[in-house]
């Protein structure tokens, strides 16, 4: 008998921005929702608040380091092989956060196996397989679109696992979100397979070379270091913005509640229409207007009299240049080093992110700890959004210009 194999066909750049959506949507929506955690976990365990926020911290870190292996894995083996394996990782350290009751394994386990569980299933992992289905005309716009996504998530699921907490208890809102990773991921990576991609035509890579390539870059480089101030900014004032409302004397915990969730829909729009520019302007000067803007809004909001009405504005105007960043980067490493190791690429970057991620959690409680307030940190953070504004400006987008390498003659 003479079986017919039926070569499988590109996903629509329609099926990949709704599979992806849904992905990223889930992977950090619960990702976002960890705090909600923090209280019931400590409390039922006897252990201090730093032990489930050393758990948090570490999984950020990790989300860096394992960033650039999925990347490089989504570029290899094909994106949906890896949302698999995140998709089962997330599972894995779900159920690992609501059954381990030792510290140093809760740290270690949650936060390595959702670490790595996010990096397979976030920007890094999906920007590969958007970047080779969306046109050039477009393709700044589907990554706008994928953030929105994930700003999205935040939005959505903060009520979701507050709820699910609230009625069910947080071991087992545990058990339905670990069940859930499996249930929408799992279908969602078998819309993103994609049919095994012909040999290049162009100058010829191995992954190292293209590393190489990248880190000996100037531009690149340049948006390392723009990246970690936006992870560092991000994480700052989403993890301590409860604490320094308190501080301020706006002690009902739901303003901080509604304050996160308006930066998460205020995102969506910030996300789309800054992928949508970024199609029609220089996205070098629209990351530099980002960083600007936040230190301006930063600022405003440290500098003026604190109430709930100055929050809900913050929280709107922060929310717009959010992760607004997240297209714009993408789109420039994109139009530098071409699609190929797009993934990867993204990978390295974000774990700068993470790095400023981890390094902002860390200077804001030891400030505090050490001076009884955030003044200090606030000035740092609009300081680095100055300098994440200059070193944006000259950052040159032409691709780059490799050699062809011609094959040997027989």
């Amino acid at each position: 008998m003479t079986t017919i194999s039926i070569p499988r066909s590109q996903p629509s750049l329609t099926t990949v921005l709704l599979a992806s959506g849904f992905v990223l949507t889930l992977s950090m929506g619960v990702r976002h929702g960890f705090g909600f955690w923090l209280q019931p976990i400590s409390q039922e365990y006897h252990w201090t608040r730093e032990t489930f926020s050393m758990a948090i911290a570490i999984q950020n870190l990790m989300w860096g380091v394992f960033g650039p292996f999925a990347g490089m894995a989504a570029d290899k083996l094909g994106t949906a092989k890896v949302i698999v394996l995140g998709a089962v990782l997330f599972a894995l350290g779900l159920l690992w956060m609501a059954l381990v009751n030792q510290p140093f394994a809760f740290i270690a386990g949650s936060g390595v196996l959702i670490g790595a569980a996010l990096a397979c299933t976030t920007f890094g992992a999906v920007s590969g397989i958007i970047g080779r289905t969306a046109p050039e005309a477009k393709r700044s716009w589907a990554f706008g679109m994928s953030s929105a996504a994930s700003s999205f998530g935040q939005f959505f699921m903060m009520p979701v696992d507050q709820q699910l907490i609230q009625h069910a208890g947080w071991q087992n809102a545990l058990y339905v979100l670990a069940a859930l990773m499996l249930i929408v991921m799992l279908p969602m990576a078998w819309k993103l397979r994609e049919p095994t991609r012909a040999v290049d035509t162009g100058p010829q890579q191995s992954t190292m070379e293209a590393v190489r390539e990248a880190f000996s870059h100037k531009p690149f480089l340049l948006l390392l270091a723009g990246y970690f101030v936006c992870g560092f900014q991000l994480v700052f004032i989403g993890m301590n913005m409860p604490a320094y409302l308190k501080d301020k004397g706006i002690i009902d915990p739901s303003v901080a509640v509604i304050a996160l969730s308006l930066i998460g829909l205020f995102n969506i729009f910030g996300s789309y229409g800054a992928g949508k520019l970024g199609g029609l302007f220089p996205k070098r000067y629209l990351l530099s207007s980002i960083y600007l803007s936040r230190s301006i809004v930063i600022a405003l909001f440290v500098l003026a009299p604190i109430s709930t009405y100055s929050v809900y504005v913050f929280a709107a105007a922060i929310g717009l240049l959010w992760l607004s960043t997240v297209p714009l980067t993408n789109g420039v490493i994109a139009g530098i080093f071409g699609l190929k190791y797009l993934s990867m690429l993204s990978g390295f970057v974000f774990f700068s992110h993470q790095l400023g991620s981890f390094i902002g959690a860390w200077l804001g409680g030891y400030m505090y700890t050490k001076n009884g307030n955030y003044d200090a940190v606030w000035v740092v953070v609009v300081g680095l959004g100055i300098f994440a504004t200059l070193i944006n400006l000259p950052i040159n987008e032409s691709a780059i210009a490799r050699e062809q390498k011609l094959p040997l003659a027989a």
